[in-house]
């Protein structure tokens, strides 16, 4: 029995809400495969910085602490 048999008859079970939430999961897989970088980057194990830089460049112009901008915290905790 191939992969996709044992899939209908496992899903042809199931009361139709969880047919519905099996089919929004496969759906999700799908979008998520579509979201992988075409040049074959793979996001597995790298930091959120190192993908955003992947897509928009270094993020290397802002302070490495905003506290050092004394307009930041202008008006916080003012009442």
């Amino acid at each position: 029995m191939t992969i996709e048999q044992v899939w209908v008859e496992k899903l042809r079970s199931l009361p139709p809400d969880q047919q519905q939430e099996a089919l929004n999961f496969v759906e999700f897989l799908q979008a998520k495969q579509q979201r992988l970088p075409s040049n074959g980057t793979r996001w597995h194990g790298i930091s959120a910085l190192d993908a955003a830089r992947s897509v928009m460049g270094e993020v290397g112009d802002a302070p490495a602490d905003l506290s050092t901008n004394p307009e930041y915290m202008a008006g916080f905790g003012e009442s």
